[in-house]
């Protein structure tokens, strides 16, 4: 167009026709360079909501991910929370998250918005229900970090929590405590912002797609949460509340669904890593996010075979056979997942290969130090996103090249560590403001979330009731209907249906792995050769026969008891263990007026619950 303009003044008043003509032409050019930057504004939009959809999936992942690590008696209850993180999200987020997050800025930073001085603010204050904002492509991908960061927590208190703490504390995350650590870090006005030019240390924080903002608050959540909560009813102690001297491993029912949320998870980080540039519309910053894709698979691989190894050699010196257990290889895909999301633009790709292997030693190692410190996680959450989001912060401020922050920033005058040494210097300003930003991400989340928890904690409103968690979630929450399978060896077992009438039992006893449950001659439904009965009129005990073996095992004297059946004047002989026999003694009404159901947790066979 300049130039355009120039042949017009250089024939004005020489040629009219050639002066139109240009003029033409110019007017065609200002069009066309229109029609380019709508052109570019529309594939960045289309390439933001194309990430936001691929990141969602992980949605899809870690439902299936916390389903298979959890018993069948909860599953039901599992996956209606997962679901639910993502309505309760959504409703959060637009409400008051994304204005907490990024009210009164543009979200996206642009080229021209680097460098440029701004206010320093704590939240954002604008865009309350989205009023004045039309970028909704960037709102749907920063609602899909909100839900990701969410549902991280409601892994590690799986089996466990009740569901209107659930609903208070996924709101709470996702409308206030994600927000202001997302505007600290990403927002043109936050105080750790690495864009602007009055920056923390000259520097400020960089974390790409957020393994500190994103993982370490969700991982951090998870671990105030655990320990208010507690572990899982023979987790960590026996029937009788002594600790055990080994930990009781819980298995979840299913691979098959953890291996499937796996690779749902590890499609959906595409989206999450490379989404994080939010605009494509030059080549260098297109090949950005492709380099994003690729550091994210190598390290995800490498995540896998260094924690699988390690829990190899783990087996063999404890059991001298190597055993290769699937859980470690999928936690440690997803721990090189997270570690390298703070990085995955900034770094070689050979560097994401360490990166992952050393996400795969950290989790094992977290793992074992969780279980050391007796605190139940149910699909390793915390040592999952909490450690390796750590280490993925501080991976930023060793490996961070030169080269690609030129790229990405515009500018390489804080570097990694690692290129610092190489330049002549030790400058480590890159890594010291990520380690102040994970101290400031872990003061506010701690001050916010531990009163939190504990009040709810206080109040009874967290810890579902002890029979309740014996019995399953399924049965409290989703009226019975669980993928329970109830084992049984003929037709004649009873088999309680009506999650109403479970209700209604009370802990009358307990016994080695056994619980006993009672209730006054109310009726319950008994499945009897395909027949329905009401066996109001019976008041037989049913109790559990015992297996030989742990009679035999067990107790040196013999472990028969006689019970009598009131309403048929029959004997029956059963086994049954002494501490049982004595629970009957302390009640003699169970007799004559207590129709009894004992149950049995099992750790095998997926952890299937008998009632008997």
């Amino acid at each position: 167009m300049e130039r355009c303009q120039l042949i017009a003044n250089a024939l004005d008043g020489e040629s009219e026709v050639l002066q139109c003509v240009v003029t033409t032409t110019s007017a065609k050019a200002d069009a066309l360079d229109a029609r380019i930057d709508n052109l570019a504004a529309s594939l960045d939009i289309v390439f933001l909501l194309f990430a936001s959809i691929v990141m969602f999936t992980m949605q899809a992942g870690f439902a299936m991910f916390c389903a298979g690590s959890v018993r069948r008696k909860n599953v039901h209850n599992t996956l209606l929370k997962n679901f639910l993180d993502a309505c309760g999200c959504a409703f959060a987020f637009f409400v008051c998250g994304y204005a907490f997050a990024y009210g009164g800025t543009k979200g996206v930073i642009f080229p021209e918005d680097m460098n440029v001085p701004h206010p320093t603010t704590f939240i954002g204050t604008e865009n309350f229900l989205l009023i004045d904002f039309d970028n909704y492509a960037l709102w749907m991908y920063q609602f899909a970090f909100a839900a990701t960061c969410t549902t991280i927590v409601a892994g590690a208190l799986a089996e466990r929590s009740q569901m209107v703490a659930y609903f208070f504390y996924s709101t709470l995350l996702s409308g206030f405590v994600f927000p202001v650590n997302a505007h600290a870090v990403w927002s043109i006005g936050g105080f750790l912002n690495a864009n602007k030019s009055n920056r923390l240390f000259g520097s400020g924080m960089i974390d790409f797609a957020g393994s500190g903002v994103v993982h370490f608050t969700g991982g951090l959540t998870a671990l105030i949460a655990s320990k208010v909560l507690g572990p899982r009813k023979d987790r960590f102690n026996e029937d009788l509340g002594n600790p055990l001297h080994v930990p009781n491993p819980i298995q979840g029912c299913s691979v098959s669904l953890q291996v499937l949320g796996t690779l749902l998870l590890w499609f959906g980080w595409y989206g999450f890593n490379a989404g994080g540039l939010h605009f494509v519309f030059t080549e260098e910053y297109a090949n950005v996010a492709a380099l994003a894709t690729v550091t994210t698979t190598l390290s995800a691989a490498c995540g896998t075979i260094s924690s699988l190894a390690l829990s190899a050699y783990y087996s063999y010196r404890q059991s001298g056979e190597i055993k290769f257990e699937v859980s470690y290889a999928l936690n440690g895909c997803l721990s090189g997942l997270v570690a390298i999301t703070g990085s995955c633009a900034f770094i070689e790709p050979w560097v994401s290969l360490i990166i992952g292997m050393v996400a795969g030693v950290i989790y094992n190692l977290a793992s074992r130090f969780m279980v050391h410190c007796r605190i139940d996680d149910a699909v390793d959450a915390i040592p999952v996103h909490l450690f390796n989001g750590i280490w993925g912060v501080i991976a930023v401020g060793l490996f961070a090249s030169p080269d690609r922050m030129e790229t990405a920033f515009g500018r390489m005058d804080h570097v990694g560590w690692f290129y610092s040494w190489g330049r002549g210097s030790s400058d480590a300003t890159l890594l010291a403001a990520n380690i102040v930003g994970l101290l400031l991400i872990f003061c506010f989340v701690v001050v916010v979330m531990y009163p939190f928890f504990s009040i709810l904690m206080y109040l009874g409103w967290l810890r579902s009731d002890p029979l309740e968690e014996i019995l399953g979630l399924d049965c409290r929450y989703h009226r019975g209907k669980t993928h329970r399978e109830i084992d049984h060896e003929d037709a004649d077992e009873s088999l309680i249906e009506s999650s109403d009438n479970l209700q209604e039992f009370n802990l009358i006893g307990k016994t080695n792995g056994r619980f006993l449950l009672g209730k006054s001659n109310a009726p319950f439904k008994r499945k009897r050769h395909e027949s329905w009965v009401s066996p109001e009129s019976l008041t037989k005990i049913y109790e559990h026969e015992e297996h030989t073996e742990t009679c035999a095992s067990n107790r040196t004297a013999p472990c028969n008891s006689t019970i009598s059946d009131p309403s048929s004047n029959v004997h029956t002989q059963k086994d049954i263990s002494s501490n049982a026999a004595d629970e009957i003694d302390a009640h003699p009404s169970v007799a004559s007026n207590i129709s009894l159901l004992d149950l049995e947790l099992s750790t095998t066979d997926c952890n299937r619950t008998s009632f008997r």
